[in-house]
């Protein structure tokens, strides 16, 4: 096994992954576009079941971009005080409202490049919605992608940090799967290759991850 080709490896690891969630999606409750990226925005540092906690009840109030632009971060803060840094990330959906009406008509634009310069979207952020709401192949690497990566031996160790990793595993996935695993490779490291006891035995990769080997 531990001469398998990384190609090999790719698609043993893609195959088994794929069978064992075939309908992985992102666990993050939402109705469109904007109220993505809001919850998006609300679960850095925190976790998807804390934010689909918060976002009915604001979400219910402020729909849309138009509604939230008219919010103050006092306001918004009261409805998101029990996720972390609420304090920034009201100020950050109150000016990320605002900015989609003043520069792209209310619309969550679907480019890296514009999605970054939205008020709390940085790279992994602008990566998730590319992949869940339009389909791209973007690969967003938070702490679960960018363990389990490592740990399988999808990436080598030089690959020491989010976006190193992000290029490695672009390069190896074929485009068409990536948006789908970005999710299988998040989704087991939540559940399955956890950060403090990984759950090996009954692991579906068990036998080609390189850590077990």
């Amino acid at each position: 096994m531990k001469s398998m080709k990384k190609s090999e490896l790719y698609r043993q690891v893609l195959e088994r992954l794929a069978e064992m969630m075939p309908e992985a999606d992102t666990e993050l409750k939402f109705g469109s576009p904007f109220q993505l990226l809001v919850a998006v925005i609300l679960s850095a540092q925190c976790t998807d079941k804390r934010v689909n906690m918060v976002t009915p009840r604001l979400f219910d109030d402020y729909p849309t971009a138009e509604a939230m632009a008219l919010a103050t971060p006092e306001v918004i803060f009261d409805y998101i005080r029990t996720v972390s840094y609420p304090n920034s990330k009201a100020r950050h959906l109150v000016g990320m409202a605002k900015m989609l009406l003043t520069d792209y008509q209310g619309e969550v634009p679907d480019t890296l490049e514009q999605l970054v310069k939205l008020p709390g979207v940085g790279r992994k952020t602008a990566n998730v919605v590319q992949a869940v709401v339009y389909r791209k192949a973007a690969m967003a690497v938070d702490t679960h992608v960018f363990r389990v990566s490592h740990r399988i031996g999808l990436v080598p160790k030089s690959c020491t940090t989010p976006y190193a990793v992000e290029r490695h595993l672009v390069k190896h996935i074929p485009e068409a799967l990536i948006p789908k695993a970005h999710h299988w490779l998040i989704l087991h490291g939540r559940y399955v290759c956890q950060a403090r006891r990984p759950k090996c035995e009954g692991c579906g990769l068990l036998g080609i991850c390189r850590q077990k080997i």
